[in-house]
């Protein structure tokens, strides 16, 4: 199915802006605290009690695509995704901030899972587009510059205003889009409310038990027992769904094993990614004494090549094979996050900005080949389970996985110094990657219908 450019932003921008707005607001919580009065732990929920919002609309996503149409559910998440943006934008003071701001989750939630089921097609030619490579991508490292940018020019509540017009520009782009794009509504479809209270309540638990143990430490109690839990809630959704006729999020691609290990696998690349990511700016800042937005430039060109590297990485697939390009793009990732070992505080911006960019096309790499053996077994019906179990698992797996990381970087970073931690949490990054490798070996060579980039 060939989409226009106006369509293909209809698809685009949904994703681009809840992602986007998952970074954004950080840097923008100590001017939000200022003009609001209140204090910067307040504050925080700003940015919380979005990702938490946006976990629990995740729940939900499955049952309300199949029941209500997939095209119909990202037209009006997209709706509310603009409006909860326009209550943002003219809070009159926190509390009224916070809750735009979980609504802004809420409705955002279902924008990605369903916009990657549409970009990919239908049938046996499932593609993925070059340009949602790179915005998927570019997206989680733009938000910090972009943030810092508007704040700058008209303050803190632009990054709310900046929403308004590209969404209404895409639900324009949404509404040409044809009937056919996506699985249409079942209305024998039925809510499962057990299985959706389970699911939302145990993602909420473990990423706000994650997120408190970056700050408190793992073994505290605000930490500690949230994160039990939600993880216990999850556990209790697994049996529970492998029961029920019509589980909130069908969990039946799991039981195809090289499916399961696509998606381990996926989940160990975002954690290998994303740790540098998030973990690298403080090192910028408060050990080289960068400014914000040159880290963020810094941190730019990752995005575009690892967007740049899916469309390689679908070519070398064909040629090559999906086990054999997968294998060799974690071991080029193992030595390039071994780069990561030779950062001082003398170390240019341009330099890191380099070993950054050799992770990122490693990683690209593999991108399409395991999102290829991931979703192989599943038929168009089932897209929106398969694209909503995989942003969960990348959700929950990331937080963990980062918040280990950054708890342990600072752990050590007191104990050791800044620079000998940051060492140590790039030989973990490396010795994952080096791991990673080897449990890509039972991979198949090729797929039926693998995903490639248009």
């Amino acid at each position: 199915m060939k989409l226009s450019g106006l369509m293909q932003l209809g698809l685009l921008a949904g994703p681009l802006l809840t992602m986007v707005d998952s970074s954004i607001v950080n840097v923008a919580v100590p001017d939000i605290a200022a003009e609001l009065h209140t204090g910067l732990a307040g504050t925080q929920w700003v940015v919380s009690g979005y990702l938490l919002a946006l976990a629990a609309g995740l729940a939900a996503t499955s049952y309300l695509a199949r029941r209500f149409g997939t095209m119909r559910v990202y037209a009006l998440a997209m709706a509310g995704f603009v409006a909860a943006s326009g209550l943002c934008a003219a809070a009159p003071g926190v509390a009224a901030l916070v809750g735009a701001r979980a609504l802004q989750g809420l409705t955002g939630a279902p924008l990605v899972p369903l916009a990657m089921s549409v970009l990919l097609g239908r049938g046996a030619a499932r593609r993925i587009p070059l340009a949602a490579g790179l915005l998927f991508f570019l997206a989680p490292a733009i938000g910090p510059s972009l943030g810092g940018l508007l704040i700058a020019a008209g303050g803190w509540r632009w990054i709310f205003l900046v929403n308004l017009p590209v969404g209404v520009i895409a639900l324009l782009g949404v509404r040409r889009l044809p009937a056919d794009a996506a699985p249409p509504a079942d209305g024998r479809a039925r809510p499962d409310p057990i299985g959706l209270a389970l699911l939302a309540t145990g993602l909420v638990a473990a990423l706000y038990g994650a997120g408190r143990a970056t700050s408190a430490g793992w073994s505290a109690a605000p930490a500690a027992v949230p994160l039990f839990a939600g993880v216990l809630l999850l556990l209790l959704y697994v049996l529970w769904a492998r029961r029920a006729e019509q589980p909130a999020v069908d969990l039946t691609l799991l039981r195809h094993r090289r499916s399961a290990l696509a998606l381990g696998l996926s989940v160990l690349s975002s954690v290998v990614a994303f740790a540098a990511v998030f973990l690298l700016p403080v090192f910028t800042e408060s050990v080289q004494h960068h400014t914000a937005l040159a880290t963020g430039v810094a941190l730019l060109p990752q995005g575009l090549i690892t967007g740049v590297g899916t469309a390689a990485g679908q070519r070398l697939a064909e040629r090559y094979g999906v086990r054999p390009l997968v294998c060799a793009g974690f071991l080029v990732l193992a030595v390039a996050s071994a780069g990561l070992l030779l950062i001082t505080a003398a170390t240019p911006l341009w330099a890191t900005a380099l070993i950054l960019s050799g992770r990122a096309a490693a990683i690209g790499f593999g991108i399409t080949p395991l999102l290829s053996v991931m979703l192989e077994p599943l038929p168009d019906e089932r897209m929106a389970d398969g694209n909503t179990l995989f942003n969960i698992a990348q959700r929950l797996g990331g937080s963990i996985g980062v918040g280990v990381l950054g708890s342990l970087l600072a752990a050590r970073a007191a104990s050791v110094g800044p620079i000998a931690g940051f060492h140590e949490i790039g030989l973990i990054l490396t010795v994952l990657a080096l791991a990673a490798a080897g449990l890509a070996l039972p991979l198949p060579r090729r797929v039926a219908a693998q995903p490639s980039v248009a």
